[in-house]
Formats: C-alpha cells, sequence, structure tokens
C-alpha cells in the first residue's frame, strides 16, 4: 500500500522524520507498528523553531521536481510521523514518489517486523 493518497490539487504523503539524521535523505517506506506505511525521510536540521519542516519541504520539493511553495506541512508540524501535501499533476507525482522509493528497501523487513 503507497503512504499517499491522491486528490485533485496533487498528493497527500505520510512521513516519518528524523532531525539531525546527518544527512537530508529518503530512505524508502517503512511500516508503523500500527501497519500504516510511511516515507521514512531524515534532515540534518534540528527540530527546533521549524529548521526541520523547513528541510523536509524543500527535500520533498527537489526529490520530486517542484517549487517549494507547492510543498506544506498539513499536520505534524512538532511530530515526527507528519503529513505534507505537494500540489501539482496527481499522476505525475504518484510517479515520481514510487520511483524514489523503488531503489530503497522497506526497513521493517530488516528488523523482521512484517
Amino acid at each position: 500500500m503507497d503512504p499517499w493518497r491522491y486528490s485533485t490539487q496533487g498528493v497527500s504523503v505520510a512521513l516519518r522524520v528524523t532531525p539531525r539524521g546527518g544527512r537530508d535523505d529518503i530512505d524508502g517506506l517503512e511500516t508503523l507498528a500500527d501497519g500504516r506505511v510511511v516515507v521514512k525521510v531524515r534532515v540534518r536540521a534540528i527540530a527546533d523553531g521549524g529548521e526541520a519542516n523547513r528541510a523536509v519541504t524543500e527535500l520533498m520539493a527537489k526529490a520530486l521536481g517542484v517549487p517549494k511553495a507547492k510543498v506544506r506541512i498539513l499536520s505534524g508540524a512538532t511530530s515526527r510521523l507528519k503529513q505534507i501535501a505537494v500540489d501539482g499533476d496527481p499522476a505525475k507525482l504518484g510517479d515520481a514518489l514510487r520511483k524514489l522509493i523503488a531503489a530503497k528497501p522497506d526497513s521493517s523487513e530488516d528488523k523482521g517486523q512484517k
């Protein structure tokens, strides 16, 4: 199951963010304890004053090839679990997300959580 939903404006994506993660990167998919699937994202920024949120929106905009203004936090601004909205063509965004995570393994398999 994909961790994003399509809308007429674009997509909303469920993320699990690791601030101070050493680099800005998308680490693939993770299945949470409750069964939800999220995109794992790490950023160098600290979770203070919105720094990590800004880094997340910039990383996702760059990765999906959309302007930063098209990416916004929908929920979870103070949480590791976030919902972001990305405005644009839903089909193109879905394809771009699929390509981004295709090369990354589902990390929950490594931990025997599936």
